[in-house]
C-alpha cells in the first residue's frame, strides 16, 4: 500500500491530551473520518521536537513505553497511557536510507518509547494503539535543509506503506506567550501567514531559510527543534509536491496549531 501524503502536525500544549476547548484537539479525533480516510497504514514514522540529538537516531523497541516528559500539569495528564507496538523492522529501515543518503551515523536507541510531541496527537488520530511506531530525532543544531533532505531520504518508506508524521509547531516561542490573551499577536499571525503562503506555492527553499526568508522567523522559533519536523515531512513528499492547509488555530497568542499535508506529485 503506497501512501502518497507525508504530514506536519501542530501539537501545541500536552493539554491537547485533555482539553476539550482546543479545535486541535478535536481536529486530530477527526482524523480517520475527514483527514485522512484511507486504509490505516502499516507502520509510522514520527519526527518530533521533543526528541534532540546530536545523531539523527531511531528508537528500535518491541514496545513503547509512554514519556510523559513535560512538567507542572494536572496529574490526570500522568496517568495517560499509549503503547502502540514498536517497530524495529522500521527503524532499522530508516537507518538504511539514512546512510545510504549521506548521513554517517544513526543511532539505534533500544530503550526509548513515544514523547509527548507523538503520544499526544497519535493518541487522538488513533486511539486503538494497534498500529507500529517508530521515533525518528531531530539535530536542531543542523539547519532546514539537512531536514529536507532527511526527508527526501526517508521517501522510499511511503511507498511501503510508511505514514510520515512530522510533529512539532507552527510557531513556538514559549516566552512569549500570553496565556490571558484573545487575540493573535501580529508578529506570529505574519510569521505563520507567511509560512502557509510559501508551502502552498510551492516554496520549499524559503521555508528551508526561514531566518532569513521568514518575517520574525528566529522570534518565531528562537530554537527551531519544534520547526525541524516540518522540513522533515515536506521533503519526504518530495519537490514537486503540493502542500495543503489541513488546520489552523490558536493558544496563548502566539502558539500556532496550523498542519500540513503535502501529496507527492508521483
Amino acid at each position: 500500500m503506497a501512501i502518497a501524503e507525508t504530514f506536519f502536525i501542530s501539537h501545541g500544549s500536552p493539554t491537547l491530551s485533555i482539553d476539550d476547548s482546543l479545535p486541535a484537539r478535536h481536529f486530530l479525533k477527526s482524523w480517520e473520518q475527514k483527514v485522512y480516510q484511507k486504509e490505516k497504514p502499516k507502520a509510522i514514522l514520527v519526527i518530533s521536537g521533543h526528541w534532540d540529538t546530536k545523531l539523527p537516531s531511531v528508537n528500535v523497541v518491541d514496545r513503547n513505553d509512554t514519556i510523559h516528559d513535560f512538567y507542572g500539569f494536572p496529574k490526570q495528564m500522568y496517568q495517560l497511557r499509549y503503547t502502540p507496538p514498536g517497530a524495529p523492522r522500521l527503524a532499522k529501515r530508516v537507518k538504511e536510507l539514512l546512510m545510504g543518503s549521506g548521513f554517517d551515523e544513526v543511532v539505534e536507541d533500544k530503550k526509548r518509547g513515544v514523547d509527548h510531541g507523538a503520544w499526544v496527537p497519535l493518541m487522538l488520530m488513533y486511539p486503538e494503539a494497534d498500529i507500529p511506531v517508530c521515533q525518528l530525532s531531530v539535530q536542531s543544531d543542523r539547519d532546514g535543509t539537512y531536514h529536507y533532505n532527511m526527508g527526501k531520504a526517508l521517501a522510499p518508506l511511503r511507498q511501503e506503506g510508511v505514514l510520515i508524521i512530522g510533529s512539532g509547531s507552527a510557531t513556538h516561542n514559549l516566552r512569549a506567550m500570553d496565556r490571558a490573551g484573545s487575540s493573535v499577536t501580529p508578529w506570529a499571525q505574519q510569521f505563520d501567514t507567511w509560512l502557509k503562503d510559501s508551502l502552498v506555492e510551492g516554496r520549499y527553499e524559503d521555508v528551508n531559510h526561514y531566518e532569513v526568508k521568514a518575517p520574525h522567523g528566529k522570534k518565531a522559533h528562537p530554537w527551531p527543534d519544534h520547526f525541524f519536523p516540518l522540513h522533515v515531512a515536506m521533503g519526504a513528499a518530495g519537490d514537486n509536491s503540493k502542500a495543503k492547509l489541513i488546520h489552523q488555530s490558536w493558544t496563548h497568542g502566539t502558539l500556532s496549531y496550523s498542519s500540513y499535508q503535502f501529496t507527492a506529485a508521483d
